[in-house]
Order: C-alpha cells, then structure tokens, then sequence
C-alpha cells in the first residue's frame, strides 16, 4: 500500500518532548505553517499549557496532555486525547528524551534502566501505538535519534548506546510495516549538536558543568527536518555536518577518532559558565521547562548545507554540477592550445578564360560562364545571331 502523506496545513501532528528544546521549536514551526492540529506532550504540564495556549493561534489548535512516554499506558491516553480531538493523527514525533554525563563507573545502575526507559522505550511506545492508528489511514512516525547513534560519544555512553537502539528499532519497524503494506512513512531524524537545554537538563556526574561540543546548530534546523519529513517520505536526515563528519571519521578511522574523543571529549563537553538552577536534572522528574536554547554563551549556526542537499538533493546535484562544470572550464587548456593549427591548402579558383568556338561560326574570344564584361553599356553593338 501506497504511503499518503497530508500537506502540514491539513494534519494532525503528536509531538513528545515538546516542552523544550528541539520539541518545542518543531511546535512553533508547525504551529507557523498553520498545521490543523498539535497535540503537544510533556511531564511539565503547567509549561505544556502554557505552549499549548500560546501556539493556538489562526485556523491552529493545540493541546496539552501531560504525560512519561516510559508508560505505555500514558501514551495510550495522549492517542486517544488526540483522536477525541481531532479525529485522529496524520504524524507522531518521538521527541522525548533524557541525558547523563559521566563514567560508567560512576553512573548508577537504576539511572542508566531509567535512561533507557525515556530514550528507547518511550520510542517504542509511541512508535506502536501510532503505527497501530495509522497502520490503514496513512501517515508518518519520525524518531528523533542522534548521530551519537554512528559513533559514541566518550562520557555519553548510555546515551550513545540508547540513540544506537533507536536507530536499529526504527530500521526493523520502518522493514515491517513496508512488508506489511502499511501505509506508514518511518524517518530517522539524526541531529548533531544542538544548542538545547538537553545539556542542563542532564543528570551530570562530572566535576563541572556541561557544554555542547561545538560546532552547534540551532533547534529550527531540527524542526526543519522534521517537518519536511511530514510530508516528504524519507528515511534518514541527518542534521549538522560536523556530526556527520564524526559518524563518518569512525568507520574511516576508528582508533584515531577513539584517541581524539579521549584527548578532547571531557574539555569539549564541559564549562564553567554558570548554570540555571532549576534546569538541572530531569532524569526523573520534570524540571524548569518552555525555552529552546541553553544558557551557554555563543550564537548556534542558522544554517547547515548538508541538510539543504539532503532536502533538495536533486537541485543539490544541478547546482554542483554547474559549479564543477565552471571550476572544469577555468583549469582546463582549450582544445587547441599549444598547437600549431595545421594550414589548409585551399584549391585556386579556375577564373583563366578559355578560348572556345562560338555558336556563329565566327572565330571570336569567349569567356566561360560567371565572367562579367568590363565593357560600359554603350560600347559597341552585338553581334548578329545568323
């Protein structure tokens, strides 16, 4: 079965961890292109409401379901809130998710299963109960996964690891449900490093706070893609090229890049700028919620070219075809350049007059065919024709 994917102007749209963050930035933009219906989720109700009202503007309207998407059961209720709703849901964005820094060694055990619980199973959760729904009328499931899950991050590891499950779950699922002949889009949306509250948000075990590894890119460039996944069928987007650099730099060269996160992992994601107190620690409860950018000083980059080429690929290729074909033009020595052109002997032409016996019996010089007399018009008679 053909996958129907609505324009976002006529679509219903879930959307986990939308309270902050690359959540709540994707809301605002969905919200901006007048999208029928949002059905924001979050444990901060107070805030969710909040967003809820604010983004419920022209022919738009939000709602807000307080709810952990590491119970089913309370997903279970945002599907039904939405269907009551609205009628149903055309896209669900797994958005949700919860960090840790530090060694392994250190990390409680109870803190990586509930990590695990947000990050993974709270995928799975909504990733199911919205194929369920949408399994006949269509629609799109878009996980929100990292380019942690190509190669992990030193001092990330359970977060690594998670974003590597969700990566392989939404491989299999997108596999199933194409066997299946559901009609369901399944898009892996790969950030890199986004500049979100995610790092004060994090349950941090090291001697400083946390910082995100530059380079880092805005939240928008995040709801972009996800957008563009709601009514574009695709399979992977990554966001950021300095984290597809990384991805692309472990399976290259793997030992140096496991020497180069161990020289510069801790210095690259730790800072000393102070910190808003009520952002720390969410792991297992919410905390202070309703921005999308981190106190960190320093202004995350608006655009990234890789996305661009992954969203327009086939305008990508014209356009660096045409550069290619200028930079070929510029370095390349004409054709006959450095030669000598070989001088072609042309035959003379043949204008020698010839004698011939004219038709009046008369011996009388004659010109062949083409000559034009240098006689004026008054000179002489003709000669009569016998």
């Amino acid at each position: 079965m053909a996958v129907r994917q609505k324009p976002v102007e006529e679509q219903v749209i879930v959307i986990t961890g939308a309270s902050s963050g690359i959540g709540l930035a994707t809301a605002h933009l969905f919200a901006e292109r007048g999208a029928r219906g949002l059905v924001l989720v979050a444990r901060n109700e107070d805030a969710l409401r909040k967003i809820a009202d604010e983004l419920s503007r022209g022919r738009t309207r939000a709602v807000a379901v307080a709810a952990d998407v590491s119970k089913r059961e309370e997903l279970e209720r945002v599907a039904r809130t939405a269907i009551d709703t609205f009628g149903g849901f055309d896209t669900w964005v797994n958005d949700a998710a919860v960090a840790l820094y530090g060694n392994l060694t250190e990390i409680p055990m109870d803190d990586q299963r509930q990590l695990f619980d947000v990050n993974y199973w709270g995928v799975v959760n909504g990733s199911m109960i919205a194929a369920e729904h949408m399994r006949h009328r269509g629609g799109t499931i878009i996980n929100v996964g990292s380019v942690l899950s190509e190669r992990t991050m030193i001092l990330q590891t359970q977060y690594s690891a998670s974003k590597h499950a969700v990566k392989a779950f939404t491989d299999g699922l997108r596999m199933e449900l194409e066997n299946q002949g559901a009609a369901v889009a399944v898009t892996l949306i790969k950030p890199s490093s986004i500049d979100t509250p995610y790092v004060e948000h994090a349950r941090n075990y090291l001697d400083r706070g946390n910082a995100v590894p530059p380079p880092a890119y805005d939240p928008h460039l995040v709801g972009k893609a996800i957008m563009f996944a709601a009514e574009h069928q695709r399979r992977e987007i990554t966001v950021g090229f300095g984290g597809w650099v990384i991805g692309a730099m472990g399976k290259v060269a793997p030992r140096l890049l496991d020497k180069a996160m161990e020289w510069t992992g801790y210095g690259s994601q730790t800072t000393d700028q102070p910190e808003r107190p009520g952002m720390r620690d969410n792991l297992y409860r919410a905390r202070q919620d309703g921005d999308m950018y981190s106190s960190l000083p320093g202004e995350p980059r608006k655009t990234s070219m890789l996305l661009e080429a992954q969203l327009h690929p086939f305008v990508t290729a014209a356009i660096l075809a045409g550069v290619a074909a200028g930079i070929a033009a510029l370095f390349m020595p004409p054709l006959t350049g450095g030669q000598r052109r070989r001088q072609v002997k042309r035959p003379t032409p043949r204008y020698q007059p010839t004698m011939r016996r004219a038709g009046n019996g008369h011996d009388k010089r004659t010109f062949g065919p083409g000559h034009v007399s240098q006689r004026g018009p008054y000179e002489g008679r003709p000669q009569p024709r016998h």
